[in-house]
């Protein structure tokens, strides 16, 4: 996995202002990303990062940057506990959610759309998303916003223009872990 798709589609998360992103990447060898996930940790983990390998295919890999005080906090909110117990989580810890998650993440059924709890997605547009089935948005961009349209128009230009600072910085020479804000 390149550096590039790393700050393409994990800015928000390294600069502190999202709990997490996914992304799928290039996967030649199952044992070279885990290897690059490991070298991932060692240099962010100190910034409060987390990388985590979710699933693999032949080909592509799909990689989940998280920041673990923030998804803790995302998670204990009541109607986040009503959406994932709904969908079989027990709760307990963020820990067991995150496993539930990978399990779910790795069985080849529908793809586990509570997913967006642990993106910084809204409660509201999560458990909207789950009861249209996609259809019926208010308006779409990072996610599909099924409650507050204007706040989530918000985030989305936040989260890109956090990407594009995040680009020419990394561009002009900084490396992950300069970008990544410390928690």
């Amino acid at each position: 996995m390149s550096e590039e798709a790393v700050i393409k589609h994990c800015s928000p998360t390294l600069a502190g202002i999202k709990t997490g992103n996914l992304f799928s990447c290039d996967c030649p060898s199952r044992a070279a990303l885990k290897q690059e996930i490991r070298s991932l940790n060692r240099a962010l983990n100190p910034k409060g990062i987390r990388v985590l390998l979710m699933r693999t295919s032949e080909k592509r890999g799909l990689v989940y940057f998280y920041r673990p005080q923030r998804l803790s906090q995302d998670l204990a909110a009541a109607e986040a506990k009503e959406i994932l117990q709904s969908r079989g989580y027990s709760c307990r810890s963020t820990e067991a959610c995150l496993k539930e998650l990978v399990k779910k993440c790795r069985k080849a059924e529908e793809f586990p759309h509570e997913i967006g709890l642990f993106l910084s997605y809204p409660c509201t547009d999560v458990k909207g998303f789950i009861e249209h089935r996609g259809s019926n948005c208010k308006c779409l961009g990072c996610w599909k916003v099924y409650g507050d349209d204007h706040s989530a128009e918000k985030q989305f230009a936040k989260y890109k223009r956090c990407t594009e600072i995040y680009k020419k910085r990394w561009s002009q020479g900084a490396s992950l872990q300069q970008l990544a804000v410390g928690s």
